[in-house]
């Protein structure tokens, strides 16, 4: 049978939405591509699996839990949905109100969000408000905004969000046939990692607090399907030094960072990320822009993976893990990498200039050139 989302396909463990209601682009199903060369570079024998989430349908993780979002909504008879976003997002939410005949609000930072993903909402028919303040100010305002005109507010605050972004979790242990050591993903509003852990903890039969939470906010909606694993990962979050309110432990009121998607200061779901980590025995860490570029570029040049700058900060986040000797020889480690590249191509552009060489339409000075990099 054709494949049909991730709603259809996990059926039993997601809260009920009549088939009427459902809104999907097929989201979902994303490949863990085990990685060949950037491993080699360490004297050890870890396994490292990406999981490139960039390769849904608007080209982030966001779709998992969107669909669920908006097929909820649709089953409440909603008219519209707002979000605030730092662009991923946005992208998302403005696709699957399209795709379900709603109407759309976004907020977004003003200047601080990649064309990529501005690109997105806005050829999908949203209404954009940017505005002079950062994610966090919009994130206030949302949450008033969707209670005053009744809108779905479709951030990370929603649970079904998490609820379908938790299905990650179930794909990586039927693609691996068991449960990593390891899990990296990047902590931004920290919705994410929450809804891995609630995930695991699902597939293992295990109580945690993030399974806790699900409960509490879903009621009798929350369904949990048959335990299939006996153990959960070690979780791991990393945040970018300039917006690391997480491992800094207090609010960052001016958030920075080249990477655009974790560029968040007051994580909405702060408390379950904590949780996750200390749950599974993890950490947070941060890397530094120039690691995150570093990441970015040695992923794509070595395997062919071209991942949003925000999605690299796990691989040089495990790259500082291996080289602090937290990752036992043996060991099997998952990358969640949420973003395409394309998301933001001029971070690429702006940094890679130095690979683009401009000469004549001559034989003469491309052979040479040719010669020179052989």
């Amino acid at each position: 049978m054709m494949y049909q989302g991730l709603i259809e396909r996990y059926r039993h463990r997601l809260p009920r939405i009549d088939n009427t209601a459902i809104v999907s682009l097929s989201e979902g199903n994303t490949p863990l591509i085990r990685l060949r060369h950037w491993p080699l570079q360490w004297d050890t024998d870890i396994d490292v699996y990406v999981k490139y989430e960039g390769l849904n349908p608007t080209g982030s993780f966001k779709d998992r839990g969107m669909t669920v979002a908006v097929s909820e909504a649709v089953r409440r008879g909603s008219r519209a949905l707002i979000c605030a976003s730092t662009g991923n997002t946005s992208a998302s939410a403005a696709a699957y109100a399209a795709r379900a005949g709603l109407s759309a609000f976004v907020i977004i930072p003003d200047g601080k969000i990649a064309f990529g993903k501005l690109a997105q909402a806005m050829i999908a028919g949203a209404k954009i408000i940017q505005i002079k303040g950062n994610f966090d100010q919009g994130m206030d305002l949302v949450k008033v905004l969707a209670k005053e005109f009744s809108l779905s507010l479709v951030n990370s605050v929603n649970p079904y969000r998490l609820q379908g972004q938790k299905t990650a979790a179930f794909e990586i242990i039927e693609a691996l046939g068991q449960v990593p050591d390891y899990h990296f993903l990047p902590v931004g509003n920290a919705g994410n990692i929450s809804a891995h852990w609630l995930g695991y903890g699902e597939a293992a039969g295990r109580n945690n607090s993030c399974l806790d939470r699900a409960r509490e906010l879903l009621g009798d909606r929350f369904r949990v399907g048959v335990a299939r694993v006996n153990r959960c990962p070690v979780m791991v979050g990393y945040q970018a030094e300039g917006a690391a309110p997480i491992v800094r432990q207090h609010i960052v009121s001016q958030p920075d960072t080249i990477a655009t998607a974790i560029r968040i200061g007051n994580p909405q779901s702060w408390s379950t990320a904590n949780a996750a980590v200390q749950e599974s025995h993890g950490w947070f860490g941060t890397c530094s822009d120039d690691e995150i570029l570093v990441a970015q570029k040695q992923l794509a040049s070595s395997e062919g993976i071209f991942c949003e700058p925000a999605s690299a900060i796990t691989i040089a986040g495990l790259a500082h893990s291996i080289s602090a000797g937290r990752i036992p020889p043996g060991s099997c480690v998952v990358c969640t990498l949420t973003g395409h590249g394309l998301k933001d191509p001029n971070i690429v552009v702006d940094n890679h200039a130095q690979n683009v060489t401009s000469v004549a339409a001559s034989f003469d000075d491309i052979r040479d050139i040719i010669s020179a990099n052989l």
